[in-house]
Order: structure tokens, then sequence, then C-alpha cells
């Protein structure tokens, strides 16, 4: 299972950052990233059997497991070869079919009934020209009457207030204590951070940059990416977006009639 490069055509891949690529930060990825009521609402998107499910950015794997636990049929798509690892080591990891990829540059013959993105990795495409590459994926690889949804947090609010953060995971080989401090970026649009991850014997540090799109930038380059616009919710529990308060933007899509 080889990775891709770095650039497809025109497009500049970013590639993944460090606590993704680095095998003792995969490792431990799921500590600090367990089950929530974002998995909840993703896993609730597929309730009948026998769906076939895309998973952009997959990680670790962690949705598309519980997908496969309910039977349904599996890919996860990821550019970092150590959490692909980690997730094909878990139970049913034979089941799910992992690629290792990018949401960009990914391509199948399959197409889905649920393409997904979620733990915010949307927001790692920085550019409009990355945004639309992985949102022409979505259409391209949805069946008729499929759903493309993903998540991104909503840039009306001051997020940078309150990025700074402390967590103490509990590890097999002992405490590891994770850092998150804001890093100095003039865009308007990005919020750029490092998470320190302090082991008993080191520190990896990890840099990280953000894009914060508005909902209309958003629907605007999906709609040139043969996208048609279903919902936009403000929370997981499928709440209206209130711009000026709702944390999240959860995008609904499917594929353009006229583009089928």
């Amino acid at each position: 299972m080889d990775c891709v490069g770095v650039v497809s055509a025109s497009i500049v891949i970013t590639m993944p950052d460090r606590q993704f690529t680095d095998p003792r930060l995969a490792a431990i990825y799921d500590l600090g990233n367990g089950g929530g009521t974002d998995r909840d609402f993703y896993e609730s998107l597929a309730p009948n059997k026998n769906c076939n499910i895309l998973d952009l950015g997959c990680g670790t794997g962690l949705l598309c497991h519980r997908y496969a636990a309910n039977g349904h049929e599996v890919v996860g798509v990821d550019p970092a070869l150590p959490m692909l690892e980690v997730a094909r080591s878990k139970p049913n990891g034979e089941n799910i079919e992992w690629v290792c990829d990018t949401a960009e540059t990914y391509s199948s013959d399959k197409r889905f009934d649920l393409i997904i993105m979620t733990g915010h990795a949307f927001q790692c495409l920085l550019s409009d020209a990355q945004i639309l590459a992985g949102l022409r994926t979505m259409a391209h690889h949805l069946k008729q009457n499929g759903r493309a949804v993903f998540e991104s947090r909503n840039p009306s609010l001051d997020w940078d207030k309150n990025w700074d953060r402390s967590v103490r995971l509990k590890t097999p080989d002992g405490p590891v204590r994770c850092n998150r401090r804001m890093l100095l970026n003039d865009h308007p649009e990005q919020l750029s951070f490092v998470w320190d991850y302090e082991f008993s014997d080191s520190v990896l540090s990890s840099e990280s940059t953000l894009r914060f799109a508005s909902r209309e930038k958003i629907t605007e380059l999906a709609l040139q990416a043969g996208l048609s616009p279903i919902d936009c919710f403000g929370d997981w529990t499928r709440g209206p977006f209130l711009s000026q308060t709702s944390r999240e933007m959860v995008f609904v899509f499917e594929q353009n009639p006229i583009t089928r």
C-alpha cells in the first residue's frame, strides 16, 4: 500500500501533519479522539444494511469500523500510512478496503451511497483548488440519490481565543502530556498551531494549519464541483445553522442531477 505524491496536475497536495505520519503518534491517536456525538451522527446516516460507504480522511478508521460492524461495505482513504496501519490492525480491519490516498486525488470505479469526511479533515484543504478537487471527488463517486456529508467549523466564531489546550493521555508506556498552542498566521481564513507530545523520553511536535472557509464559499465551490446542497446543520442533533452562534457547519450534499 503505497502513498501518493505531493503534486497532482496543478493542485499542490498538502502532506499530512506529523501527528498522523509518525507511528508513535498514530498509535496514541484514538486515546484522545474516542467516540462522541459527531460519530453517532455520522453512523446514523447509514441506518440500512449493505450501504457502500467512502470515508475520506478516515484516520485510524474509527467510523469505518462502526460501519463495517453494522454490515456496510466500506472504503477508508487516508494519506497517512501509519494511521491506516493502525486502522487495519483493529477487529474487522480485514473486512474494510484501505487506500493510501488524498481526498483530492482518490479515484475508483466504485460508486457510493454515502461519502463522509469527518474530524474536521475538510479544513485541511487550504486552497480553493484543493477544496474544489476534494468536492469533485465526492461528486464523481456518488451514486444517484447518494449523500456527501462533512463538517467545517463556523468561521464567525473567535476560535483563536480558546484554541490553546492541554490534555493528559494514559498510554501503555506511561502518561503523555499533549499541549496545543497557537502559531502566528496572518491569513484571514487560516489558523496555525502546534501540538507538543511530551513522552517520558522525548517531546514530539506537530504543526498544523486549518482553513475556516465560509458557508457561502464552501457552497459555491460545491456547486462548481457538481454537488447540490440539501442541508447545513449547526450541531450534531441536526439543529439549524445559526451564523453567529453555531460551532459547526455540517453540510449535506447530493450529486447535481444536471451533472450526472
